[in-house]
């Protein structure tokens, strides 16, 4: 019986390399690969060793005959992938986790952040060299986007975490965690006890809209939203209140199903996973049932990935809104494609000028756009007008909107910064000055914001390797200037600067301590929702 890849797969390709039979696809070596949803199992050539489900980072690969609980679909999308692919000749041998320079000493690498981008540029620095990493984040615990960015009813998504706990405890590994990078130490300090930088600091910030009343209170952005319910210390428990019985979400991508299936689920689902209780309590209190996702255009460029989709639980309608555009789109879609998926939804006549219908809905809206938000304090209703015609805008009654329109990077202290596409200007992860084209000595980036907010969590590792690979030619060149200070100087440096500095020791107790409050009350963990909290469990 053939293997399958579910929806939580995270496109880290980990598979990818232990499969003997070449059956999963796309490769890193294949034009397609991060353009597809997941990556999939060809189930004529697999020959059920399982050695990519041992390797899989989320368990995401399971036998066909196994699969429960919706995921039977995975079994028939997995053999859909290859219909219509062209049959290898041979077995490919995968050589892309290979390095090709050199380097003679030791080197010292900083890495600034612990998200997955960081932490696979830390974790291959640590397994192809003798390099001694020092990682920091201004957070006292790690994990970046998997902690506080994958929805917290992706359980088996969060577990990706665990493949980096081996490089956070190594031995060449120094974790510096509660420093914030640009004001406890700088960028040039960082130079001076390292032979490079490798920064993966993601993209926090929103796409603003631009319209009136985009500044009342009941407009967030989706990562406002998503750091809320992952219990991100820096946004306060009582900074997302839900109003109104209808949400409008601008956007149609895999964040904005993940805010409108956390926010129509049942409470007392989410009290299994680790998300904030104090998010919890709001979505309990909360009057919403129903969320519109806001697409400006049709529904064959929708951003969501077709198995986020498929994956809806049971308890919440979905349905397109009917419309003489979105109609055309169907009838002309590819098959395979997003418009031929939504065209298997349910369609309805929706009225978003009236209340919302008894009952949970989700509604894919496609063609408009909201052109200004009312309310006196807080949002009352939006404006949304087809595309292009705001002077046909119609008020639709809503307590709560959420932007989520793409993610931006922000300025790296010390770096130069592309405003424009919101990511450091480098060459294959190698920062340069962008007047003048030259490379910037010991500075490097990985992840978000080296490529932009594009691709899923695993696909950082094959960012982070072109990064490293990089960073390890140029020290082979000489191009890398040698460190003055030594890595215990930079410590005490530290020690100085940030009186409640995080060590590894203290980082582990507090997440021993999230993980015991978990096991009490049966959940993965209960998270600490601030700084103070967490530093009061790394001390005890």
């Amino acid at each position: 019986m053939a293997y399958a890849i579910t929806q939580s797969c995270c496109n880290d390709a980990s598979c990818v390399s232990v499969c003997p039979v070449d059956c999963i696809h796309p490769t890193p070596d294949e034009p397609d690969f991060g353009a597809t949803d997941i990556l999939y199992v060809d189930p004529k050539v697999c020959i059920d060793c399982g050695a990519c489900a041992d390797a899989c980072p989320v368990s995401a690969i399971k036998p066909v005959d196994v699969l429960r609980g919706g995921e039977e679909v995975f079994a028939q999308l997995n053999a859909d992938f290859y219909a219509e692919r062209p049959t290898r000749v041979a077995p490919a041998t995968h050589t892309w986790e290979e390095m090709g320079a050199v380097v003679d000493r030791p080197l010292r690498v900083a890495v600034v952040g612990t998200g997955p981008a960081a932490s696979y540029a830390a974790r291959h620095l640590l397994l192809s060299t003798d390099a001694r990493v020092t990682m920091l984040d201004k957070s006292p615990v790690p994990g970046g986007l998997v902690r506080g960015g994958v929805a917290p009813d992706h359980v088996e998504t969060k577990t990706f975490a665990n493949l980096f706990d081996w490089a956070y405890r190594h031995p060449r590994t120094s974790m510096y965690m509660n420093v914030e990078v640009g004001v406890d130490v700088t960028h040039e300090e960082l130079l001076q006890y390292h032979d490079a930088v490798i920064y993966g600091v993601g993209a926090r910030l929103d796409r603003a809209l631009g319209v009136p009343g985009e500044d009342l209170s009941g407009v967030f952005g989706a990562p406002e939203v998503v750091g809320w319910y992952n219990a991100a210390i820096d946004i306060p428990a009582e900074s997302v209140h839900l109003g109104g019985e209808r949400m409008v979400i601008v956007g149609n991508g895999n964040v904005a199903l993940d805010v409108a299936r956390i926010v129509l689920s049942d409470p007392a689902s989410l009290r299994r996973t680790d998300m904030a209780d104090h998010a919890i309590d709001e979505i309990e209190r909360s009057a919403i049932r129903e969320v519109v996702l806001l697409g400006r255009r049709g529904p064959e460029v929708a951003a969501f990935t077709r198995p986020e989709l498929l994956m809806m639980p049971e308890g919440i309608d979905v349905v397109v809104a009917r419309d003489e555009a979105t109609e055309a789109a169907f009838d002309a879609a590819e098959p395979g494609s997003k418009a031929a998926l939504l065209a298997a939804l349910p369609r309805a006549e929706v009225d978003l000028t009236a209340a919302p219908p008894e009952g949970k809905r989700l509604v894919f809206a496609f063609g408009g756009q909201i052109v200004s938000v009312e309310g006196g304090d807080a949002v009352e209703a939006v404006q949304i007008a087809p595309t292009g015609r705001p002077d046909e805008a119609v008020k639709v009654p809503a307590g709560t909107v959420v932007r989520s329109t793409g993610h931006r990077g922000r300025p790296v202290a010390g770096l130069p910064f592309d405003d424009v596409t919101a990511t450091v200007p480098n060459v294959d992860g190698r920062v340069i000055d962008p007047d003048t084209g030259a490379a910037i000595p010991g500075a490097y980036v990985t992840g978000w914001i080296k490529r932009g907010a594009t691709g899923g969590i695993g696909t950082n590792r094959t960012c982070a390797h072109e990064t490293v690979a990089t960073l390890l030619q140029d020290a082979a060149d000489g191009a890398l200037r040698m460190p003055g200070g030594s890595r215990r100087s930079f410590g005490k440096l530290l020690r100085r600067r940030v009186p409640s500095l995080v060590s590894r020791r203290r980082m582990f107790a507090i997440e021993d301590a999230e993980r015991g409050r978990g096991a009490a009350a049966g959940r993965p963990r209960v998270k600490f929702a601030s700084s103070s909290q967490m530093l009061d469990a790394a001390r005890r």
